[in-house]
């Protein structure tokens, strides 16, 4: 029987902390609670969470700094929570490696919907899966998405699973333009909260650490989107 997935919270409201880990323990996953910055990164490593559900307002380190921190570590999946809606925020949020974020007050089952999709996203493919239909290549760049792995000129490049995701799916198609939504609905599998800009904030940090090659780059297609451009 496979172990169950593990979320570790992160909010100093017992009441909210406490309502989200009634839900997800109905959902068969193993919940742990810590209420500020310094507890997270201290059982970080020892309880090994498969997600993590960050609020932003913490005492002493905020979730902006715990996000940092982390990233600076492992690639597990973040979902922020914070009552500021603001799309400087949110965008804030996104550059800082988050993959998720949900505006308080939240319903309950929406959020169980997006940390069972934020997972199924992370999770790499089953031993059995065709291997070639997750595997691209161009010069100088190997996307695996069964692995969750990028090789860019010889070196293994870090970078979250939306990212990796994004990238293998415009390289997986060559030359074809996407909009922005069309992004938004492949990759994240539902209507952001926020906007379009969403898509832009994942092309920025991957244009970062994919620099344009001879052969093929990223290309913005002005008006309308993106694409994989292959020369």
């Amino acid at each position: 029987m496979p172990s169950k997935q593990k979320i570790l919270i992160v909010d100093d409201d017992a009441n909210i902390a406490e309502l989200i880990s009634l839900y997800l323990t109905k959902e068969f996953y193993e919940v742990q609670i810590v209420e500020d910055g310094e507890q997270a990164l201290q059982i970080f490593n020892t309880f090994q969470p498969n997600l993590i559900l960050l609020d932003l307002m913490l005492p002493g380190m905020d979730g902006y700094q715990v996000c940092r921190e982390i990233r600076t570590r492992s690639d597990t999946p973040i979902i922020m929570l914070s009552a500021k809606g603001e799309v400087f925020d949110k965008v804030l949020g996104l550059e800082l490696g988050a993959d998720d974020y949900m505006i308080k007050p939240f319903d309950s089952k929406e959020l169980v919907a997006r940390v069972k999709a934020v997972l199924r996203r992370f999770q790499p493919a089953r031993a059995d899966a065709a291997p070639a239909s997750k595997l691209v290549q161009y010069p100088d760049l190997i996307i695996n998405q069964s692995n969750y792995s990028v090789v860019y000129r010889g070196k293994t490049v870090e970078m979250p699973p939306k990212e990796l995701e994004l990238l293998f799916f415009l390289a997986s198609s060559p030359n074809q333009v996407f909009t922005r939504e069309q992004l938004l609905d492949h990759i994240w599998g539902y209507e952001y909260i926020g906007d379009t800009r969403t898509v832009d904030v994942h092309i920025k940090r991957l244009r970062e650490k994919i620099k344009d090659h001879e052969s093929w780059r990223l290309a913005t297609v002005w008006g309308i989107g993106y694409k994989f451009e292959v020369k």
